[in-house]
């Protein structure tokens, strides 16, 4: 198999970019350093009041591509010139997110101070009324760490993880557990601190990256992971959480193997896979440490539909909400600037038909497993 990975030279280059601007990324910051941030926002309150003024906190308006830059070797990151979105304490219409806010960075000065760790659904649990969702708590811890411009990770907030992660892998947690992923049926939930992680060991040949559960169980299933070759498979169960796209990026990081996504022919399918590859809007600012550039499309590409003759009735027509997804794909600069990857675009869109991973057991039960995906990865067909 390795003769068939020759293609994977050609990134060697945007491996090196890539790596070359992680070096420059902001590392993980000092307690002290954290805390002398949130003092600092704290004293601008204070001076404010102590004029009479009303106190205002500024936050980057992280929801609009407005906001975002496309780097090729580093995928989408904010525009140094980006917008701020203020937040009033006497504005009906952002006192209640200003007042949040101050609670959140009060609860974050006491975790590192004391050098401990909460996740964000305890921190959540803890006071639900105050909050009101767990979204709404979401967002502002990404609020807060990009206003600071400190690594998530430093504010001792975690993240619950729901993506799982099977194969020829082994490491030790930061508490000094063994964790072993090589079990070929059952899966390891993905570590809720990944950048603990250490002493990784592993002989995978590549990576890849499964958009559903459903998918990710039946390659277990059909133990794939020993038929095929060393590997490690990963689910974040659809659009993946922070710990699945940490975790994607520490093992490329670590072992430097190719890394495949599998995911369905659709729209939403296409964007998952671009959130492991190029970030997103909403966490462009931490994308050094999220995204993995050298991804590669595996499948379910929209050109295997009539390659393999998926049947007719297998296919699900296009939906309203499909249109405008396809139609934000092709305007997006990591679409335009690769040629293979618009022009599979363009077929879907020509066709206005989705298919799922699924639809390929309607040939054969084990096709996906025994015939598609080894002919992928032994003789190419991914771009």
């Amino acid at each position: 198999m390795a003769d068939q990975f020759t293609e994977i030279d050609k990134l060697r280059e945007t491996l090196r970019e890539s790596l070359e601007m992680t070096d420059k990324r902001q590392e993980d910051i000092s307690r002290q350093d954290v805390l002398t941030r949130i003092e600092r926002v704290i004293q601008t309150i204070v001076i404010s009041v102590s004029k009479g003024e009303a106190p205002v906190l500024s936050v980057m308006n992280r929801s609009s591509w407005a906001s975002v830059r496309f780097h090729k070797s580093v995928g989408l990151v904010l525009k140094e010139d980006v917008s701020m979105t203020a937040l009033r304490c006497d504005c009906p219409s952002t006192a209640a997110r200003f007042a949040l806010t101050l609670k959140l960075l009060s609860v974050i000065y006491k975790l590192v101070q004391s050098d401990s760790y909460a996740t964000k659904r305890d921190i959540y649990y803890n006071d639900p009324q105050l909050f009101g969702s767990q979204r709404t708590l979401d967002s502002i811890v990404d609020d807060v760490s990009c206003m600071l411009k400190v690594p998530r990770r430093s504010l001792h907030v975690l993240a619950t993880s729901k993506g799982f992660i099977s194969g020829d892998l082994c490491y030790l947690e930061e508490d000094g557990t063994k964790v072993d992923c090589s079990s070929s049926s059952t899966a390891v939930p993905v570590s809720s601190n990944v950048n603990g992680i250490r002493n990784i060991v592993s002989s995978a040949k590549f990576i890849l990256i499964v958009e559903k559960d459903a998918t990710f169980q039946r390659l277990l299933d059909d133990d794939f992971c020993i038929r095929l070759s060393p590997c490690i498979i990963i689910t974040g169960k659809g659009v993946p959480d922070i710990n699945s796209r940490l975790m994607v990026r520490k093992l490329w990081d670590t072992l430097h193997v190719p890394v495949f996504a599998l995911v369905d022919a659709d729209p939403h399918g296409i964007e998952i896979m671009c959130i492991y590859k190029y970030g997103s809007r909403s966490m462009a600012f931490e994308a050094h440490s999220l995204t993995v550039p050298s991804v590669l499309w595996l499948g379910l590409l929209p050109s295997d539909i009539q390659r393999y003759r998926v049947p007719e009735e297998k296919m699900i027509p296009f939906s309203q909400a499909d249109e405008r997804k396809i139609n934000s794909l092709r305007n997006r600069a990591y679409i335009t600037c690769q040629p293979e990857w618009e022009r599979e675009v363009e077929t879907m869109q020509r066709l206005k038909q989705k298919a799922e991973i699924q639809s390929l057991a309607s040939i054969a039960p084990h096709f996906l497993t025994r015939v598609y995906l080894p002919n992928k990865l032994r003789y190419g067909g991914w771009i």
